[in-house]
């Protein structure tokens, strides 16, 4: 285990500095723009999404039986990965004329089926949690 272990630090310690390599070639404006998107994304995780996750997750859990959390939470980081997914690519801002090859699915339609999966296999684990009893020795 500890081998492992020592290789997994070492495996990540090359890595970091393989990105920091990769960091150090590029442009000062290109590094004044990663910044600013690491600092605003660390900025709207903490001070927007993480609160409303923690309400949303203290309200459900007042108001669904305790069997349901764990597939609604699964059906929830699904649907909330899937939309941030798609969200580039919905108003089809890159799209152009002389290239239909760029971007040329309906996504919309590929994000509510997907999510539409998502919540059907939601509802399926949660029959079957309704279905199944524990039994009592």
């Amino acid at each position: 285990m500890r081998i492992i272990r020592v290789l997994l630090i070492a495996l990540g310690l090359w890595l970091g500095w393989y990105g920091i390599s990769l960091l150090l070639e590029m442009n000062p404006a290109d590094l004044r723009s990663i910044a600013l998107w690491f600092a605003a994304g660390i900025l709207l995780h903490d001070g927007v999404f993480a609160p409303i996750a923690a309400a949303l997750g203290v309200a459900a859990r007042r108001l669904l039986p305790s069997a349901w959390w764990a597939p609604v939470a699964c059906g929830a980081v699904c649907t909330i990965t899937l939309v941030l997914i798609a969200v580039p690519v919905i108003d089809r801002a890159g799209a152009l004329a002389s290239n239909p090859t760029i971007l040329n699915r309906d996504y919309l339609a590929g994000l509510l089926i997907s999510l539409a999966v998502v919540w059907t296999l939601v509802a399926l684990m949660l029959r079957r949690v309704r279905t199944t009893r524990p039994t009592v020795d």
